[in-house]
């Protein structure tokens, strides 16, 4: 392997980062930081993705053991939330959520009360203990839906399901076929009215009292096939730019600024939505980094993202440097993924060789990867091996980089989406007409 990533020049102090992941999602991040010259240190909870980062970063057994060595210490997911509070009252400085933050998240139901109550128009909703409660209300209130899993399990984004028929049988069959393989199992779940439009994510990050400058505003791309076929996937891959200003980010996010700054938040916050010409329409929150959005985010930073978490994390106010134009990525991904099958996985893809043509140091983010004797190698248990980024002033350009770096890497059984972007021109017609842009 003499693939690298290439460090940005940095002259600021050199600081120890402390990265506390759950899934070992940050291996990018953390690898970007190092190379900027700083100190890391990186914890995966995840008993099975312990080997990710392997090679790449020094890797740690128990990261409170650490907390007094490290400068700053970030947290890569929810669930984390009240030990980062904990520690930003003791005077450490966290990169990470807070109870409330994790709340917005986890609880679909909590989130969308919080909307309402900060006047932001919601589509109608109703969380379920049980399914043949869901589904006697489909019968009761027919139309199109969408099954919203709650709590952890929505992490298995397969599990996600956007109804078509507008009498909602379709999604009365799905809840059927989950109450046999799932039974009680399945917990707490959302079924929310379904509304046609473009679906849009606006982020921002956040210094613990304000909002920081650009806006990200983000398309993704959630199906397993090109053209959105398929299961889905959490998301194959998503394509982005920066706005200084958004009225998306307005009627959303921005009214929740007072109410982070009273939670203790310091962090990145997302939120997806469908707008049409009738409004904007929250559905979700992510009040954490999102993936593949912060690998991509990165290539569109240009200034180093090491002392940019930082002055975050201090509190700073300032404006991040950013690219003009787009940004896209893709993840390659091997078999089993989406699914779990660790059998298929260690026939398939454990070990296997990331192989690169040429050389090539921009654009590669390694996920779920290992290195040894110089080779980049999968591992973990998803099947997620790398995500590949173009950027470009136009979409056409950024797509055009991004397949020209895909081409150039060789994941033996790979799989990865070939229409990144593709929506764009559409969308954007969309949105201008609504006054969204």
């Amino acid at each position: 392997m003499k693939t690298a990533l290439t460090a940005k020049n940095n002259s600021y102090p050199k600081r120890k980062f402390l990265f506390v992941s759950r899934w070992g999602e940050t291996l990018d991040i953390a690898y970007t930081v190092q190379e900027e010259g700083h100190f890391v240190k990186m914890f995966i909870e995840d008993k099975a993705s312990r080997e990710i980062g392997f090679g790449f970063v020094k890797k740690v057994n128990d990261w409170k053991n650490h907390i007094e060595w490290a400068d700053i210490i970030i947290f890569d997911y929810t669930g984390y939330g009240k030990t980062a509070e904990q520690l930003k009252n003791q005077g450490k400085l966290v990169f990470g959520g807070s109870e409330y933050t994790d709340q917005l998240e986890l609880d679909r139901n909590f989130g969308q009360e919080e909307l309402k109550r900060l006047k932001v128009k919601v589509l109608p909703s109703k969380e379920f203990q049980n399914f043949s409660d869901a589904i006697a209300y489909i019968q009761q209130k027919p139309d199109a839906y969408v099954i919203k899993p709650c709590g952890e399990i929505q992490d298995l984004k397969q599990l996600l399901f956007v109804g078509n028929d507008d009498e909602g049988l379709d999604v009365i069959r799905v809840l059927k076929a989950y109450e046999k393989s799932w039974g009680n199992k399945f917990g707490t779940f959302q079924l929310q009215r379904k509304v046609r439009g473009v679906e849009v994510a606006v982020s921002s990050f956040f210094n613990g009292k304000q909002f920081i400058k650009p806006v990200n505003v983000t398309f993704e791309h959630k199906k397993l096939f090109p053209n959105e076929l398929g299961v889905s996937t959490g998301e194959m891959g998503t394509s982005m730019f920066w706005v200084n200003e958004s009225p998306i980010f307005d009627a959303t996010l921005k009214k929740f600024e007072s109410t982070l700054a009273k939670k203790n938040f310091v962090g990145h916050i997302d939120i997806n939505c469908i707008v049409n010409g009738n409004g904007i329409f929250p559905l979700e929150f992510t009040s954490r980094f999102g993936y593949p959005q912060v690998y991509i985010q990165r290539d569109g930073i240009t200034e180093p993202l090491g002392n940019m978490f930082y002055k975050i994390a201090s509190g700073e106010n300032f404006i991040i440097n950013t690219k003009k134009g787009f940004q896209i990525g893709s993840y390659i991904v091997v078999p089993p993924f989406p699914f779990d099958d660790k059998k298929s996985f260690e026939l398939f893809s454990k070990d296997s060789v990331i192989i690169f043509k040429k050389e090539m140091k921009e654009g590669v983010h390694p996920i779920h990867l290992k290195k040894v004797n110089n080779e980049w190698l999968i591992t973990g248990n998803t099947g997620i091996a790398l995500l590949i980024t173009g950027t470009g002033i136009t979409m056409k350009d950024a797509q055009k980089m991004m397949q020209n770096r895909i081409s150039n890497i060789i994941v033996n059984n790979s799989y990865y989406r070939t229409d990144i972007g593709n929506r764009w021109l559409e969308d954007s017609d969309k949105l201008w007409a609504w006054g969204l842009l």
